[in-house]
């Protein structure tokens, strides 16, 4: 929240408990910069995404997810709702 940028190569993965619109929903108070917010659900699909700007109250997914991905504004078109993602170890 309090970073003055974000990389192009680097972002944020936030759990949630079970998927949820309400649990899922971010805000972007305090926030320096734009971000690209994507959605993913209990299935690794993308529900939704959306070019998150800086100091707007509220953003919620369209349908409910668990997984909610933080990443450079650049990157909100490399992602379509209902694209099936996968998560690895790094």
């Amino acid at each position: 929240m309090f970073q003055k940028s974000i990389s192009p190569d680097s972002g944020v993965l936030l759990v949630e408990g079970n998927e949820s619109k309400i649990n899922a929903s971010i805000h972007m108070l305090l926030m320096k910069f734009d971000i690209a917010a994507i959605w993913i659900n209990d299935d690794f699909q993308v529900v939704d995404s959306v070019l998150a700007k800086r100091w707007k109250l509220l953003y919620l997914p369209k349908s409910p997810a668990r997984y909610i991905l933080e990443l450079h504004s650049t990157r909100l078109g490399d992602f379509r709702d209902g694209d099936q993602l996968r998560f690895e170890d790094a």
